[in-house]
């Protein structure tokens, strides 16, 4: 397990450093989008480049930051019924989710994937509009992005296991941020306090 642990810590450092410049797509779509606005607007001419860099752009962003969202374990979820149950509840969801659900979703898309990109790489596909851009690079980031999120899927699901064998803290608990338990705790002996003071008054 500690060698699967260093794969995992591994995989979460390279998916983090990617996502330190993939934020930098964003402000290049706005870019060009605002560029485009004002050509637009000064010179009376546009082209469909503009309009389809911009949603290639925000198309690698999404699908390239797909993986440090889950690490930071930001995905949306079903919270109204997962937080009814305890942490290790929670943590056995977790790891059917990532092995029965999340990791072959991402395998069947990566292997429809790579030939849908391989087949615009070979014949060199271009946007049938007016201007348009090829079409590869952006169906690069289909296979790409889902085997980002695959190998942090794998991650996630070795730090469940672990944190269920006792082997390492919660992985979902950022640094600094306080256990449901501890901040219920909290709330307790704030309430405890105010009702001490109140009746000494």
């Amino acid at each position: 397990m500690q060698g699967l642990l260093k794969f995992s810590n591994a995989v979460d450092r390279f998916n983090t450093w990617i996502n330190k410049y993939v934020i930098w797509l964003i402000l290049g779509a706005t870019l060009i989008s605002a560029i485009n606005a004002l050509v637009r607007k000064i010179f009376n001419t546009s082209s469909n480049a503009f309009l389809e860099v911009q949603w290639y752009l925000f198309a690698a962003s999404f699908l390239l930051a797909s993986c440090y969202t889950l690490l930071q374990n930001e995905h949306v979820k079903i919270d109204v019924v997962y937080s009814r149950f305890n942490r290790h509840t929670q943590n056995k969801i977790d790891i059917f989710g990532f092995a029965l659900f999340m990791l072959p979703l991402c395998t069947a898309i990566m292997w429809f994937g790579v030939p849908f990109f391989w087949k615009g790489l070979m014949t060199s596909e271009m946007s049938s509009n007016a201007g348009g851009l090829i079409r590869w690079p952006v169906y690069a980031m289909i296979p790409l992005g889902f085997g980002l999120l695959w190998l942090q899927g794998v991650s996630e699901l070795i730090k469940r296991i672990a944190f269920h064998q006792g082997l390492i803290p919660d992985p979902t608990l950022k640094e600094g941020e306080k256990s449901a338990e501890e901040e219920l705790a909290e709330e307790i002996r704030k309430l405890a306090e105010a009702k001490a003071q109140s009746s000494q008054a």
